[in-house]
């Protein structure tokens, strides 16, 4: 299967999709032996890990996220702002749905753009399993639009609490699921609220807070090994987080969660961070073969089972593994596809064997905000894992953020990056205010 000068498309610029562009542009579009298309329906590209410290105001995303027309400008390919709709796999074509403004008025009409190699990487949305008033009634933290929402529901009520009348009245925030996600934001909510007392929000300091982390298995971090599950668990209640296992969440009102013991939590403001799935629309797309939450079942070669010129990667993918088990939704899963997505392009287009891609874990970190950081690290010194917590796991955990930096910008313009993200941190409120 060998190309002249390919049309390549990349469907989302989340952390796979981006890096995978940025490399596909540099070796390829520069040199005109391909053209490459990034298509997001955002304008601008936010590392997801860092979603919770946006929701906080602990991150201005104005400052940190990166514009994709800027970006493919420098990096030598197209970007298309644009949702997919479909994809007609008889005429390589990708389908992308009209574009309107705030007040419904058509800006771009439904488009459709050629390609010879397709890649998917979605990422993933929220899954409330169906749970009644769920969407309703919760914030889904899986996109800066909700991040954004978040911060201004959490002022809003930190600013009514600064001028209450009842002294006994508390914020009462509550968030379903204890992952990686539940967890850094309940940490996070806790320095808000001591940033925002020294702001002069009157009144408010952390025994006016109080966060529920709910989670439906028998422990936090589930994911992770059970003695960083359980460092975490302790640093959390120091905070003074009330977290509460094997707790089913039945349904949610604007009063708060109804378990299935028929308790309620009372909240104000409720996350939902309980499990992942891939867009509803991907439900066998274009034929393709799809899992029960949407995912595109692909070989290890990552093309999907049914079109060897179709790859899927990150959080919308689902790669087994060969000692069983899937690839699981991280960041660094991301990386590592993108990383032999572009391998195996390159070899598809020189009409070489493609490679299996292998899941290499280098362990998981969590950040409970400025008071720890806890989490394993895996690599060949060692045997099984490493936990590492305290200004250790804070140093690798960012270095984590800077290698994707480096992955879309080099060793160079990361620097300078980090040089004014330094500045800033002198200069800048520590929270976002606004």
């Amino acid at each position: 299967m060998t190309f002249s000068q390919p049309k390549i498309v990349v469907i989302g610029g989340g952390a796979g999709g981006l890096e995978l562009a940025t490399r596909l542009g540099r070796k390829l579009g520069r040199k005109k032996r391909a053209e490459i298309t990034l298509v997001d329906r955002n304008p601008s590209h936010l590392w997801k890990p860092l979603l919770h410290e946006v929701a906080t105001g602990s991150l201005d995303d104005g400052v940190d996220a990166i514009s994709y027309l800027a970006h493919a400008r420098h990096n030598a390919f197209n970007f298309q702002l644009g949702s997919l709709t479909g994809i007609d796999r008889d005429t390589k074509k990708v389908i992308l749905g009209e574009l309107r403004d705030k007040n419904g008025e058509l800006l771009v009409p439904l488009r459709e753009l050629d390609y010879d190699i397709l890649v998917i990487a979605l990422g993933s949305t929220s899954n409330d399993f169906g749970t009644p008033g769920v969407k309703e009634n919760c914030i889904f933290l899986d996109s800066p639009h909700q991040a954004h929402r978040f911060h201004d529901e959490m002022l809003n009520l930190f600013l009514r609490y600064s001028v209450r009348d009842n002294a006994e009245e508390k914020v009462n925030i509550a968030i379903v699921g204890a992952g990686a996600t539940g967890v850094e934001l309940s940490a996070e909510l806790y320095n808000a609220v001591e940033q925002l007392t020294s702001y002069g929000f009157k009144g408010l300091d952390t025994d006016a807070l109080n966060v529920t982390l709910v989670e439906a298995g028998e422990r936090i971090l589930p994911a992770l090994p059970s003695r960083i599950s359980g460092a975490a668990h302790q640093e959390l209640n120091k905070l003074g987080v009330n977290v509460l296992t094997k707790t089913m969440v039945t349904s949610a009102d604007e009063d708060g969660l109804n378990t299935k013991d028929d308790g309620k939590i009372r909240a104000d403001l409720m996350v939902w961070a309980a499990g992942i799935k891939a867009p509803d629309f991907m439900k066998d797309i274009a034929g393709l073969e799809t899992n029960r939450i949407n995912q595109l079942i692909v070989k290890p070669t990552l093309q999907t089972t049914l079109d060897d010129t179709i790859f899927a990667i990150g959080d919308c993918a689902s790669c087994a593994k060969p000692e069983g088990g899937f690839v699981p939704p991280r960041a660094q899963s991301a990386h590592q596809m993108a990383s032999r997505c572009y391998d195996n392009i390159i070899a598809m287009m020189k009409d070489k064997p493609l490679k299996d891609y292998i899941y290499k874990d280098h362990g998981s970190l969590v950040s409970l905000s400025r008071f720890s950081t806890v989490g394993s690290l895996m690599g060949n010194l060692m045997r099984g894992d490493m936990m590492v917590e305290g200004r250790i796991a804070r140093f690798v955990y960012i270095s984590l953020y800077r290698m994707h930096q480096i992955a879309l910008h080099g060793y160079v313009k990361t620097g300078l990056m980090m040089l004014v993200g330094s500045i800033n941190r002198i200069i800048r409120p520590k929270l976002k205010l606004h």
